[in-house]
Protein backbone atom coordinates (compact mmCIF):
# COMPACT_ATOMS: atom_id res chain seq x y z
CA UNK A 1 0.00 0.00 0.00
CA UNK A 2 1.68 3.78 -0.84
CA UNK A 3 2.31 6.22 1.70
CA UNK A 4 -0.76 8.62 2.29
CA UNK A 5 2.05 11.34 1.86
CA UNK A 6 5.40 11.37 -0.20
CA UNK A 7 7.36 14.33 0.34
CA UNK A 8 9.84 13.65 -2.95
CA UNK A 9 13.40 16.09 -2.58
CA UNK A 10 11.29 19.37 -1.40
CA UNK A 11 13.61 22.41 -2.09
CA UNK A 12 13.12 25.68 -1.22
CA UNK A 13 14.48 29.04 -1.24
CA UNK A 14 14.27 32.79 -1.04
CA UNK A 15 15.86 35.04 -3.66
CA UNK A 16 18.97 34.73 -4.75
CA UNK A 17 20.37 33.01 -1.20
CA UNK A 18 20.82 29.85 -0.91
CA UNK A 19 18.41 27.08 -0.47
CA UNK A 20 17.00 26.57 3.11
CA UNK A 21 15.44 23.76 2.24
CA UNK A 22 17.73 21.16 0.66
CA UNK A 23 17.03 17.41 -1.15
CA UNK A 24 14.23 16.80 1.86
CA UNK A 25 12.47 13.33 1.30
CA UNK A 26 10.36 11.42 3.52
CA UNK A 27 6.89 9.32 3.33
CA UNK A 28 4.18 8.44 6.12
CA UNK A 29 1.89 5.80 6.25
CA UNK A 30 -1.52 5.85 7.44
CA UNK A 31 -2.20 5.57 10.56
CA UNK A 32 1.39 5.71 11.16
CA UNK A 33 3.42 9.16 13.06
CA UNK A 34 6.20 10.66 11.58
CA UNK A 35 8.51 12.95 13.63
CA UNK A 36 9.98 15.79 12.15
CA UNK A 37 13.20 16.88 14.96
CA UNK A 38 15.74 19.56 14.71
CA UNK A 39 16.70 22.83 16.03
CA UNK A 40 15.07 26.19 15.25
CA UNK A 41 15.14 27.19 11.58
CA UNK A 42 16.44 23.86 10.47
CA UNK A 43 13.58 23.65 7.95
CA UNK A 44 11.12 21.79 9.50
CA UNK A 45 7.88 24.29 9.86
CA UNK A 46 8.74 25.68 6.34
CA UNK A 47 8.30 22.01 5.02
CA UNK A 48 5.37 21.13 6.40
CA UNK A 49 3.86 24.22 5.62
CA UNK A 50 4.97 23.13 2.10
CA UNK A 51 2.23 20.30 2.36
CA UNK A 52 -0.84 22.65 2.13
CA UNK A 53 0.73 25.55 -0.01
CA UNK A 54 0.48 28.23 2.88
CA UNK A 55 4.66 29.50 2.01
CA UNK A 56 5.27 32.92 2.38
CA UNK A 57 4.80 34.86 -1.02
CA UNK A 58 9.04 35.41 -1.07
CA UNK A 59 9.14 31.62 -0.90
CA UNK A 60 10.34 29.67 -4.08
CA UNK A 61 9.49 25.70 -4.26
CA UNK A 62 12.56 24.98 -6.47
CA UNK A 63 11.88 21.81 -6.91
CA UNK A 64 10.31 18.41 -5.39
CA UNK A 65 7.16 16.62 -5.61
CA UNK A 66 4.47 16.25 -2.76
CA UNK A 67 2.12 12.98 -3.44
CA UNK A 68 -1.27 13.14 -1.39
CA UNK A 69 -3.22 9.72 -1.91
CA UNK A 70 -6.24 10.52 -0.26
CA UNK A 71 -9.60 9.43 -0.23
CA UNK A 72 -10.01 11.16 -3.00
CA UNK A 73 -7.29 9.72 -5.41
CA UNK A 74 -3.72 10.89 -5.73
CA UNK A 75 -2.57 14.12 -6.60
CA UNK A 76 0.64 15.98 -6.02
CA UNK A 77 -0.49 19.30 -3.98
CA UNK A 78 2.13 21.36 -5.48
CA UNK A 79 0.78 20.92 -9.00
CA UNK A 80 -3.09 21.35 -7.35
CA UNK A 81 -5.13 24.35 -7.69
CA UNK A 82 -6.36 26.68 -5.27
CA UNK A 83 -9.79 25.45 -5.68
CA UNK A 84 -8.74 21.63 -5.15
CA UNK A 85 -6.15 23.39 -2.20
CA UNK A 86 -9.08 24.44 -0.51
CA UNK A 87 -10.79 21.10 -0.17
CA UNK A 88 -7.49 19.70 0.89
CA UNK A 89 -6.67 22.11 3.56
CA UNK A 90 -8.50 22.21 7.17
CA UNK A 91 -10.41 18.94 5.59
CA UNK A 92 -8.43 16.07 4.37
CA UNK A 93 -5.01 17.77 5.42
CA UNK A 94 -5.01 19.86 8.72
CA UNK A 95 -2.09 21.29 10.73
CA UNK A 96 -2.09 22.74 14.20
CA UNK A 97 0.18 25.72 14.42
CA UNK A 98 3.03 26.34 16.47
CA UNK A 99 1.84 30.22 17.34
CA UNK A 100 -2.31 30.18 18.61
CA UNK A 101 -2.48 33.85 18.99
CA UNK A 102 -1.03 34.67 15.32
CA UNK A 103 -3.57 31.70 13.68
CA UNK A 104 -6.75 32.40 15.79
CA UNK A 105 -9.10 35.81 14.91
CA UNK A 106 -9.27 38.30 17.94
CA UNK A 107 -12.36 39.31 16.53
CA UNK A 108 -14.55 36.26 16.15
CA UNK A 109 -15.19 33.84 19.62
CA UNK A 110 -13.18 30.57 19.83
CA UNK A 111 -16.26 28.54 19.45
CA UNK A 112 -17.38 30.36 16.23
CA UNK A 113 -13.65 29.68 14.93
CA UNK A 114 -13.64 25.96 15.65
CA UNK A 115 -16.80 25.22 14.23
CA UNK A 116 -16.29 27.49 10.81
CA UNK A 117 -14.07 23.89 9.94
CA UNK A 118 -17.54 21.91 10.07
CA UNK A 119 -20.00 24.76 8.60
CA UNK A 120 -16.91 24.90 5.65
CA UNK A 121 -16.17 21.54 4.97
CA UNK A 122 -19.32 19.38 6.45
CA UNK A 123 -22.38 21.52 5.76
CA UNK A 124 -23.38 21.25 9.32
CA UNK A 125 -26.24 23.52 10.99
CA UNK A 126 -24.96 25.91 14.06
CA UNK A 127 -26.74 23.50 16.35
CA UNK A 128 -24.87 20.13 15.25
CA UNK A 129 -21.74 22.27 14.87
CA UNK A 130 -21.80 23.27 18.44
CA UNK A 131 -22.54 19.61 20.07
CA UNK A 132 -19.26 18.51 17.90
CA UNK A 133 -17.13 21.47 19.27
CA UNK A 134 -17.77 21.19 22.49
CA UNK A 135 -17.18 17.49 22.70
CA UNK A 136 -13.85 18.26 21.13
CA UNK A 137 -13.34 21.04 23.30
CA UNK A 138 -13.57 18.49 25.99
CA UNK A 139 -11.55 16.08 24.75
CA UNK A 140 -8.67 18.39 24.52
CA UNK A 141 -8.94 19.20 27.96
CA UNK A 142 -11.60 22.62 28.72
CA UNK A 143 -13.05 22.19 32.23
CA UNK A 144 -15.81 24.16 30.36
CA UNK A 145 -16.51 23.91 26.93
CA UNK A 146 -19.15 26.24 26.84
CA UNK A 147 -16.96 29.19 28.47
CA UNK A 148 -14.58 28.10 25.94
CA UNK A 149 -16.77 28.55 23.37
CA UNK A 150 -17.86 32.11 24.22
CA UNK A 151 -14.32 33.48 24.83
CA UNK A 152 -12.12 35.45 22.73
CA UNK A 153 -8.34 34.37 21.90
CA UNK A 154 -7.77 37.65 24.10
CA UNK A 155 -9.26 35.91 27.30
CA UNK A 156 -7.82 32.78 27.08
CA UNK A 157 -3.72 31.99 28.07
CA UNK A 158 -1.09 30.70 25.77
CA UNK A 159 -1.73 26.69 26.61
CA UNK A 160 -5.65 27.37 26.49
CA UNK A 161 -5.49 29.01 22.82
CA UNK A 162 -3.33 26.00 21.68
CA UNK A 163 -5.92 23.41 22.82
CA UNK A 164 -8.78 25.48 20.57
CA UNK A 165 -5.97 25.44 17.93
CA UNK A 166 -5.96 21.60 18.74
CA UNK A 167 -9.52 20.93 18.65
CA UNK A 168 -10.19 23.07 15.14
CA UNK A 169 -7.24 20.99 13.62
CA UNK A 170 -9.04 17.41 15.06
CA UNK A 171 -12.40 18.25 14.82
CA UNK A 172 -13.09 17.66 10.79
CA UNK A 173 -11.35 13.89 11.27
CA UNK A 174 -8.58 14.72 8.81
CA UNK A 175 -6.73 11.86 6.95
CA UNK A 176 -3.62 13.50 7.85
CA UNK A 177 -2.58 15.64 10.63
CA UNK A 178 0.23 18.20 10.64
CA UNK A 179 1.54 18.79 13.90
CA UNK A 180 3.58 22.07 14.34
CA UNK A 181 4.66 21.74 18.16
CA UNK A 182 1.24 20.99 18.97
CA UNK A 183 2.16 20.62 23.00
CA UNK A 184 4.87 23.42 23.08
CA UNK A 185 2.29 25.97 25.01
CA UNK A 186 0.50 23.05 27.22
CA UNK A 187 1.20 21.43 30.65
CA UNK A 188 2.72 18.29 30.77
CA UNK A 189 -0.76 16.61 31.70
CA UNK A 190 -2.81 18.13 29.11
CA UNK A 191 -0.11 17.26 26.45
CA UNK A 192 0.23 13.61 27.93
CA UNK A 193 -3.87 13.92 27.12
CA UNK A 194 -4.05 15.23 23.85
CA UNK A 195 -1.18 13.15 22.65
CA UNK A 196 -3.04 9.70 23.81
CA UNK A 197 -6.31 11.91 21.98
CA UNK A 198 -4.62 12.28 18.87
CA UNK A 199 -2.80 8.08 19.38
CA UNK A 200 -6.80 7.25 19.70
CA UNK A 201 -8.43 9.32 16.84
CA UNK A 202 -5.53 7.42 14.72
CA UNK A 203 -6.83 4.22 15.87
CA UNK A 204 -10.43 5.19 15.08
CA UNK A 205 -9.89 7.15 11.57
CA UNK A 206 -6.40 5.68 10.44
CA UNK A 207 -5.39 9.62 10.62
CA UNK A 208 -1.82 9.76 9.55
CA UNK A 209 0.56 12.64 11.82
CA UNK A 210 3.34 14.84 10.95
CA UNK A 211 4.94 15.71 14.03
CA UNK A 212 7.38 18.74 14.69
CA UNK A 213 8.70 18.46 17.81
CA UNK A 214 11.78 19.49 19.61
CA UNK A 215 11.02 17.27 22.45
CA UNK A 216 12.81 13.91 22.18
CA UNK A 217 10.22 12.28 24.99
CA UNK A 218 7.33 13.12 22.90
CA UNK A 219 8.67 11.53 19.84
CA UNK A 220 9.76 8.36 21.87
CA UNK A 221 5.70 8.88 23.04
CA UNK A 222 4.15 9.08 19.51
CA UNK A 223 6.23 8.65 16.50
CA UNK A 224 7.10 5.30 14.77
CA UNK A 225 9.56 6.95 11.96
CA UNK A 226 12.04 9.70 12.80
CA UNK A 227 13.60 12.29 10.50
CA UNK A 228 15.99 14.57 12.00
CA UNK A 229 16.71 17.51 10.21
CA UNK A 230 19.53 20.46 10.48
CA UNK A 231 19.82 23.78 8.18
CA UNK A 232 17.99 22.38 5.69
CA UNK A 233 19.35 18.98 5.22
CA UNK A 234 17.85 15.37 6.64
CA UNK A 235 20.76 14.01 8.56
CA UNK A 236 19.32 11.15 9.83
CA UNK A 237 15.96 9.57 9.24
CA UNK A 238 15.24 5.78 10.41
CA UNK A 239 12.17 3.57 12.77
CA UNK A 240 12.13 5.56 16.03
CA UNK A 241 13.47 2.30 17.85
CA UNK A 242 16.71 2.59 15.99
CA UNK A 243 17.07 6.35 15.79
CA UNK A 244 16.16 6.96 19.52
CA UNK A 245 18.32 3.68 20.76
CA UNK A 246 21.33 4.55 18.78
CA UNK A 247 21.64 7.35 16.83
CA UNK A 248 24.31 7.21 14.31
CA UNK A 249 24.56 11.13 13.24
CA UNK A 250 26.85 13.24 15.50
CA UNK A 251 24.26 15.34 15.16
CA UNK A 252 21.02 13.91 16.72
CA UNK A 253 23.63 12.42 19.54
CA UNK A 254 23.88 15.88 20.60
CA UNK A 255 20.34 16.81 20.58
CA UNK A 256 20.05 13.94 22.76
CA UNK A 257 22.97 15.29 24.98
CA UNK A 258 21.18 18.58 25.42
CA UNK A 259 17.19 16.78 26.04
CA UNK A 260 16.44 17.64 29.44
CA UNK A 261 15.41 14.93 32.32
CA UNK A 262 14.63 14.80 35.70
CA UNK A 263 18.05 13.40 37.37
CA UNK A 264 17.35 9.97 38.83
CA UNK A 265 19.36 10.71 41.76
CA UNK A 266 18.40 13.67 44.59
CA UNK A 267 21.38 16.41 44.51
CA UNK A 268 21.64 17.70 48.06
CA UNK A 269 19.08 19.95 49.25
CA UNK A 270 18.72 23.86 47.89
CA UNK A 271 15.77 24.89 50.08
CA UNK A 272 15.39 29.15 50.16
CA UNK A 273 16.39 30.42 53.42
CA UNK A 274 13.87 32.92 53.10
CA UNK A 275 16.75 35.44 54.93
CA UNK A 276 16.94 38.34 52.29
CA UNK A 277 13.76 38.07 50.30
CA UNK A 278 13.01 40.28 47.18
CA UNK A 279 9.87 39.79 46.46
CA UNK A 280 6.92 38.66 48.90
CA UNK A 281 3.17 37.66 47.25
CA UNK A 282 0.66 37.95 50.61
CA UNK A 283 -2.56 36.51 50.74
CA UNK A 284 -3.00 37.27 47.02
CA UNK A 285 -6.40 36.04 45.19
CA UNK A 286 -7.50 37.63 41.75
CA UNK A 287 -11.12 37.44 40.47
CA UNK A 288 -11.93 38.80 36.74
CA UNK A 289 -15.86 39.66 35.55
CA UNK A 290 -16.59 38.08 32.53
CA UNK A 291 -18.61 39.57 29.83
CA UNK A 292 -21.71 37.03 29.15
CA UNK A 293 -23.51 38.56 26.04
CA UNK A 294 -27.10 38.86 25.86
CA UNK A 295 -28.80 38.82 28.77
CA UNK A 296 -27.14 36.80 30.94
CA UNK A 297 -24.72 38.31 34.02
CA UNK A 298 -21.58 38.47 33.61
CA UNK A 299 -19.37 35.84 35.28
CA UNK A 300 -17.14 35.96 37.51
CA UNK A 301 -13.78 34.05 38.03
CA UNK A 302 -11.18 33.21 40.18
CA UNK A 303 -7.76 33.14 38.97
CA UNK A 304 -5.68 32.78 41.83
CA UNK A 305 -6.33 32.10 45.13
CA UNK A 306 -4.60 33.22 48.99
CA UNK A 307 -1.55 32.56 46.96
CA UNK A 308 1.79 33.13 49.52
CA UNK A 309 4.95 33.07 47.73
CA UNK A 310 8.21 34.88 48.24
CA UNK A 311 11.33 35.04 45.89
CA UNK A 312 14.72 34.68 47.27
CA UNK A 313 17.76 37.28 46.32
CA UNK A 314 19.76 35.42 43.88
CA UNK A 315 17.22 32.47 44.10
CA UNK A 316 14.73 30.71 41.62
CA UNK A 317 11.31 30.22 42.88
CA UNK A 318 9.36 28.22 40.22
CA UNK A 319 5.92 27.63 39.59
CA UNK A 320 4.57 24.76 37.93
CA UNK A 321 1.00 23.95 36.61
CA UNK A 322 -1.53 23.35 34.27
CA UNK A 323 -2.25 25.87 32.09
CA UNK A 324 -5.67 27.95 33.41
CA UNK A 325 -4.20 27.32 37.11
CA UNK A 326 -3.25 30.80 38.10
CA UNK A 327 0.69 31.12 37.10
CA UNK A 328 0.79 33.74 34.84
CA UNK A 329 -1.77 35.94 36.83
CA UNK A 330 0.41 35.53 39.82
CA UNK A 331 3.18 37.06 37.71
CA UNK A 332 1.22 39.78 36.25
CA UNK A 333 0.07 40.75 40.05
CA UNK A 334 4.17 40.48 41.19
CA UNK A 335 4.95 43.05 38.74
CA UNK A 336 2.07 45.19 39.04
CA UNK A 337 -0.03 44.81 36.08
CA UNK A 338 -2.52 43.93 37.74
CA UNK A 339 -3.87 44.55 40.94
CA UNK A 340 -5.02 41.94 43.94
CA UNK A 341 -8.49 41.60 45.41
CA UNK A 342 -8.52 43.94 48.67
CA UNK A 343 -7.01 41.95 51.30
CA UNK A 344 -3.56 41.10 48.84
CA UNK A 345 -0.26 42.90 48.52
CA UNK A 346 3.03 42.32 46.67
CA UNK A 347 6.24 43.68 48.65
CA UNK A 348 9.38 44.54 46.35
CA UNK A 349 12.61 44.91 48.37
CA UNK A 350 14.95 46.66 45.97
CA UNK A 351 17.92 45.95 48.37
CA UNK A 352 19.34 43.97 51.36
CA UNK A 353 17.76 46.02 54.48
CA UNK A 354 15.97 48.52 52.24
CA UNK A 355 12.21 49.17 53.42
CA UNK A 356 9.89 46.92 51.38
CA UNK A 357 7.77 49.12 48.22
CA UNK A 358 4.41 48.47 47.64
CA UNK A 359 3.99 47.24 44.18
CA UNK A 360 0.73 48.28 43.59
CA UNK A 361 0.67 51.64 45.95
CA UNK A 362 4.25 52.79 44.33
CA UNK A 363 4.71 57.07 43.58
CA UNK A 364 5.46 57.66 39.95
CA UNK A 365 9.65 58.06 41.05
CA UNK A 366 9.22 54.40 42.57
CA UNK A 367 7.52 52.93 39.36
CA UNK A 368 10.13 53.74 37.30
CA UNK A 369 12.72 52.33 39.54
CA UNK A 370 10.82 48.94 39.93
CA UNK A 371 10.08 49.07 35.99
CA UNK A 372 14.03 49.02 35.65
CA UNK A 373 14.52 46.54 37.94
CA UNK A 374 11.79 44.17 37.23
CA UNK A 375 11.52 42.40 33.78
CA UNK A 376 9.36 40.09 32.79
CA UNK A 377 10.36 37.55 29.61
CA UNK A 378 6.27 36.48 28.03
CA UNK A 379 5.16 33.36 26.81
CA UNK A 380 4.61 34.06 23.24
CA UNK A 381 7.35 35.95 21.70
CA UNK A 382 5.35 36.43 18.35
CA UNK A 383 2.92 38.78 20.31
CA UNK A 384 5.58 40.83 22.78
CA UNK A 385 7.28 42.02 20.16
CA UNK A 386 5.92 44.46 17.99
CA UNK A 387 6.32 43.55 13.96
CA UNK A 388 6.82 47.09 13.20
CA UNK A 389 10.15 47.27 15.11
CA UNK A 390 13.13 46.08 14.23
CA UNK A 391 15.01 44.27 16.43
CA UNK A 392 17.71 46.89 17.19
CA UNK A 393 14.47 49.06 17.70
CA UNK A 394 13.10 46.58 20.10
CA UNK A 395 16.25 46.17 21.99
CA UNK A 396 17.20 49.79 22.51
CA UNK A 397 13.35 50.89 23.52
CA UNK A 398 14.07 50.15 27.33
CA UNK A 399 17.23 51.74 27.56
CA UNK A 400 15.75 54.91 25.59
CA UNK A 401 12.76 55.32 28.29
CA UNK A 402 15.15 54.85 31.08
CA UNK A 403 17.41 57.42 29.69
CA UNK A 404 20.42 54.93 29.48
CA UNK A 405 23.45 55.71 27.88
CA UNK A 406 23.87 57.36 24.08
CA UNK A 407 22.82 55.83 20.78
CA UNK A 408 25.97 54.35 19.97
CA UNK A 409 26.26 52.94 23.75
CA UNK A 410 22.61 51.43 23.48
CA UNK A 411 23.31 49.62 19.85
CA UNK A 412 26.72 48.45 21.53
CA UNK A 413 24.65 47.08 24.31
CA UNK A 414 21.85 45.22 21.91
CA UNK A 415 24.44 44.19 20.45
CA UNK A 416 26.04 42.68 23.57
CA UNK A 417 22.88 41.35 24.62
CA UNK A 418 22.06 39.31 21.29
CA UNK A 419 25.45 36.97 21.40
CA UNK A 420 24.66 36.51 24.47
CA UNK A 421 21.28 34.83 23.91
CA UNK A 422 23.13 32.98 20.91
CA UNK A 423 22.13 35.28 17.95
CA UNK A 424 24.56 37.05 15.66
CA UNK A 425 24.54 40.88 16.07
CA UNK A 426 23.85 41.48 12.06
CA UNK A 427 20.75 40.67 12.28
CA UNK A 428 19.78 43.79 14.76
CA UNK A 429 18.19 45.35 10.86
CA UNK A 430 15.66 42.45 10.47
CA UNK A 431 12.20 42.38 12.11
CA UNK A 432 10.99 39.67 14.20
CA UNK A 433 8.61 37.94 11.21
CA UNK A 434 12.31 37.16 9.82
CA UNK A 435 12.67 34.80 13.19
CA UNK A 436 11.59 31.37 13.66
CA UNK A 437 9.49 30.80 17.10
CA UNK A 438 12.56 29.60 18.81
CA UNK A 439 14.91 32.75 17.79
CA UNK A 440 12.01 35.09 18.89
CA UNK A 441 11.87 33.92 22.40
CA UNK A 442 15.82 34.31 22.26
CA UNK A 443 15.19 38.17 21.32
CA UNK A 444 12.51 38.32 24.33
CA UNK A 445 14.71 37.53 26.89
CA UNK A 446 17.69 39.27 25.08
CA UNK A 447 15.12 42.81 25.60
CA UNK A 448 14.61 41.93 29.32
CA UNK A 449 17.96 41.70 29.82
CA UNK A 450 19.22 44.81 28.26
CA UNK A 451 18.42 46.75 31.54
CA UNK A 452 20.51 45.20 33.90
CA UNK A 453 17.23 43.89 36.18
CA UNK A 454 17.58 42.54 39.85
CA UNK A 455 14.57 40.96 39.09
CA UNK A 456 13.37 38.38 36.16
CA UNK A 457 9.91 37.30 35.69
CA UNK A 458 10.01 34.26 33.73
CA UNK A 459 6.60 33.20 31.62
CA UNK A 460 7.44 29.88 30.10
CA UNK A 461 10.71 31.34 28.74
CA UNK A 462 12.15 27.73 27.25
CA UNK A 463 9.03 26.59 26.24
CA UNK A 464 9.26 27.37 22.36
CA UNK A 465 13.02 26.60 22.05
CA UNK A 466 14.31 23.20 20.66
CA UNK A 467 16.05 21.35 22.98
CA UNK A 468 19.94 22.72 22.44
CA UNK A 469 19.11 26.03 22.67
CA UNK A 470 16.96 25.66 25.38
CA UNK A 471 20.32 23.91 27.37
CA UNK A 472 22.42 26.96 26.26
CA UNK A 473 19.07 29.99 27.49
CA UNK A 474 19.16 27.62 31.04
CA UNK A 475 23.03 27.90 31.42
CA UNK A 476 22.57 31.20 29.96
CA UNK A 477 19.95 32.00 33.11
CA UNK A 478 21.88 30.15 35.27
CA UNK A 479 25.32 32.33 34.71
CA UNK A 480 23.71 35.07 35.02
CA UNK A 481 21.86 34.40 38.23
CA UNK A 482 24.82 33.52 40.16
CA UNK A 483 26.87 36.37 38.55
CA UNK A 484 24.54 39.08 39.12
CA UNK A 485 22.65 37.61 41.67
CA UNK A 486 19.22 37.84 39.59
CA UNK A 487 16.39 36.69 41.61
CA UNK A 488 13.78 34.74 39.11
CA UNK A 489 10.34 33.86 39.50
CA UNK A 490 10.20 31.06 36.90
CA UNK A 491 6.76 29.94 35.56
CA UNK A 492 6.94 27.03 33.47
CA UNK A 493 5.38 23.13 32.68
CA UNK A 494 8.50 21.56 32.21
CA UNK A 495 9.45 19.46 35.37
CA UNK A 496 12.81 18.78 34.14
CA UNK A 497 13.47 22.55 33.34
CA UNK A 498 12.42 23.16 36.74
CA UNK A 499 14.49 20.26 38.52
CA UNK A 500 17.70 21.99 36.81
CA UNK A 501 16.61 25.48 37.66
CA UNK A 502 14.84 25.75 40.49
CA UNK A 503 15.63 26.03 44.76
CA UNK A 504 12.23 25.83 45.24
CA UNK A 505 8.79 24.72 43.33
CA UNK A 506 5.21 25.82 43.72
CA UNK A 507 2.90 23.28 42.18
CA UNK A 508 -0.61 25.09 41.33
CA UNK A 509 -3.73 23.98 40.66
CA UNK A 510 -7.52 25.39 40.43
CA UNK A 511 -5.84 28.80 41.19
CA UNK A 512 -4.64 27.33 44.57
CA UNK A 513 -0.78 26.13 45.78
CA UNK A 514 -1.41 22.18 46.36
CA UNK A 515 2.19 21.62 47.43
CA UNK A 516 5.61 23.52 47.99
CA UNK A 517 9.30 22.38 48.44
CA UNK A 518 12.89 21.99 47.57
CA UNK A 519 12.48 20.35 43.82
CA UNK A 520 14.75 17.48 45.43
CA UNK A 521 12.21 16.97 48.10
CA UNK A 522 9.29 17.25 45.52
CA UNK A 523 10.25 15.39 42.87
CA UNK A 524 11.51 12.24 45.16
CA UNK A 525 8.57 12.28 48.04
CA UNK A 526 5.74 14.02 46.52
CA UNK A 527 2.67 13.56 48.53
CA UNK A 528 -0.03 15.48 46.40
CA UNK A 529 -2.24 13.58 43.73
CA UNK A 530 -1.69 16.17 41.00
CA UNK A 531 2.10 16.71 41.79
CA UNK A 532 2.24 12.61 41.31
CA UNK A 533 0.27 13.39 38.04
CA UNK A 534 3.08 16.03 36.80
CA UNK A 535 6.00 13.70 36.94
CA UNK A 536 4.13 10.80 35.63
CA UNK A 537 3.04 12.88 32.95
CA UNK A 538 6.85 14.42 32.36
CA UNK A 539 7.75 12.57 28.78
CA UNK A 540 11.15 10.29 28.20
CA UNK A 541 13.15 9.86 25.62
CA UNK A 542 12.93 6.21 25.72
CA UNK A 543 10.76 4.20 24.04
CA UNK A 544 10.21 1.36 27.05
CA UNK A 545 9.20 3.97 29.75
CA UNK A 546 5.80 5.43 28.05
CA UNK A 547 3.75 8.04 29.92
CA UNK A 548 0.92 6.42 31.98
CA UNK A 549 -2.21 8.05 30.55
CA UNK A 550 -3.91 6.33 34.11
CA UNK A 551 -1.88 7.87 36.80
CA UNK A 552 -1.98 11.11 34.85
CA UNK A 553 -5.53 11.29 34.33
CA UNK A 554 -6.13 10.25 38.42
CA UNK A 555 -4.33 13.40 39.27
CA UNK A 556 -4.98 15.83 36.51
CA UNK A 557 -8.61 15.18 36.95
CA UNK A 558 -11.06 17.60 39.27
CA UNK A 559 -10.08 18.50 42.85
CA UNK A 560 -13.48 16.45 43.88
CA UNK A 561 -12.32 13.51 42.35
CA UNK A 562 -9.00 13.22 44.43
CA UNK A 563 -8.67 10.78 47.42
CA UNK A 564 -10.47 12.20 50.46
CA UNK A 565 -7.46 13.95 52.20
CA UNK A 566 -6.41 15.75 49.27
CA UNK A 567 -10.81 17.16 48.14
CA UNK A 568 -12.10 19.80 47.75
CA UNK A 569 -15.10 21.67 45.74
CA UNK A 570 -14.68 25.28 44.42
CA UNK A 571 -13.05 27.82 47.35
CA UNK A 572 -13.51 25.24 49.83
CA UNK A 573 -9.91 23.88 49.76
CA UNK A 574 -7.85 22.44 52.57
CA UNK A 575 -5.21 24.57 54.04
CA UNK A 576 -1.46 24.27 53.20
CA UNK A 577 0.13 21.96 56.06
CA UNK A 578 3.26 21.67 56.71
CA UNK A 579 4.49 17.72 56.77
CA UNK A 580 7.77 18.15 56.85
CA UNK A 581 10.38 21.36 57.26
CA UNK A 582 10.19 23.17 54.02
CA UNK A 583 7.35 20.78 52.51
CA UNK A 584 3.68 22.47 52.61
CA UNK A 585 1.25 20.20 51.59
CA UNK A 586 -2.68 21.42 50.66
CA UNK A 587 -4.64 18.69 52.77
CA UNK A 588 -7.09 17.52 55.37
CA UNK A 589 -5.96 17.37 59.03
Amino acid sequence: MPPILEVDALTIGFGNAEPVVRDVSFSVNAGETLALVGESGSGKTLTCRSVLKILPEAAQMRSGRITFAGSSGAVNLLDASERQMRQVRGNQISMIFQEPMRSLSPLHRLGNQVAEVLHIHRGLSLSAAKREVLEQFEKVGFVDPERAWRSYPFEMSGGMRQRAMIAMAMVAKPEVLIADEPTTALDVTTQAQVLGLIRKLQQDTGMAVILVTHDLGVVANMAQQVVVMNKGRVMEAGRATDVLGAPAHKYTAKLFAAAPMIPEVAKPARAMARDDVILDLRNVTKTFTLRAGGWRKPVQVTACRDVNLQVERGKTLAVVGESGSGKTTCARVALGSERPDAGGEVLFHPGSGQDPLPVHDMTTAQRTAFQREAQMVFQDPYSSLSPRMRVLDALTEPMDIHRIGNRADRRDKAAEMLRLVGLNPDMLGRYPHAFSGGQRQRLSIARALTLDPKLLICDEPTSALDVSVQEQILTLLEDIRDHAQLSYLFISHDLAVVARIADEVAVMRAGVIVEQAPPDTLFYNPQHPYTKALIAAQPEPDMSRPIDLQLVAKGAGAPTSWPEMFRFDGPDAPALRELEPGHMVRCHA
